[in-house]
């Protein structure tokens, strides 16, 4: 079974969508979905409470804004899947590209997988997005001496006991390059495969700023020289 990790916060207007494209996807096994709602103050957490989907999907609350880091833990922490990937409900991504990285992982050739954003004028959020999304998986592969393509893509399918098992401790957008991180130190090859995507704009709720950029970096260097 697959279990799908979806933190959320402050997504009113996608969340309903973005649950129900994701129940609506075929995928080559079964699966659940564990929704986190970290903290949402837009109105949110009652359309999540009032969703009223089926079986497949759990609902867990923090009580504050902790960060897409510690949401994604509180779901990891919950699945009861073989496999456990992250899925954001802002709808950049397809939920059925879910069922791409999936081989990898059934047949044994990788323990995990990331699916690689196409960037061009369509999906991109902006130039500068674009180019400090190349700028910090450059550092990864330099810091880590492997050859990955996209390092901050939100789809990554990972098999449960080897996600726990990573010293993850980034709060907020960094889980994404020390998840990378550790993976790489614990010796794993991550297996790549293209999906689609299709960046917000700034207006339309998209989160990022600069700022995280840096943080990105301070994060894979902490863990390049430290494995706490």
């Amino acid at each position: 079974m697959l279990s799908i990790l979806m933190p959320v916060y402050n997504e009113r207007e996608r969340v309903a969508r973005a649950i129900e494209e994701v129940l609506e996807t075929q995928l080559p096994t079964e699966f659940e979905l564990i929704v986190v709602d970290d903290g949402s103050t837009d109105g949110t957490s009652e359309i999540l409470r009032a969703g009223g989907w089926d079986g497949r999907v759990r609902l867990f609350e923090h009580e504050h804004n902790r960060g897409k880091g510690a949401a994604v833990q509180t779901a990891l922490a919950q699945a009861r899947g073989e496999y456990a990937a992250i899925f954001d409900a802002d709808l950049e991504y397809d939920p059925s590209d879910l069922g791409l990285l999936m081989p990898p992982l059934l047949d044994g050739r990788a323990n995990a997988c990331f699916g690689v954003r196409a960037f061009d004028g369509y999906t991109s959020h902006s130039f500068l997005f674009v180019l400090g999304n190349k700028g910090v998986t450059l550092a990864c592969n330099i810091l880590y001496n492997v050859y990955l393509h996209d390092i901050m893509t939100c789809h990554k399918m990972i098999r449960t006991d080897i996600f726990r098992s990573l010293p993850l401790r980034s709060p907020g957008f960094a889980i994404e390059p020390e998840i990378t991180a550790r993976l790489v130190q614990h010796g794993e090859r991550i297996f790549e495969v293209p999906v689609h995507y299709r960046a917000r704009a700034t207006e339309e709720g998209k989160k990022l700023t600069a700022l995280d950029g840096f943080r990105v970096l301070g994060t894979l260097l902490r863990c390049r020289f430290s494995s706490a």
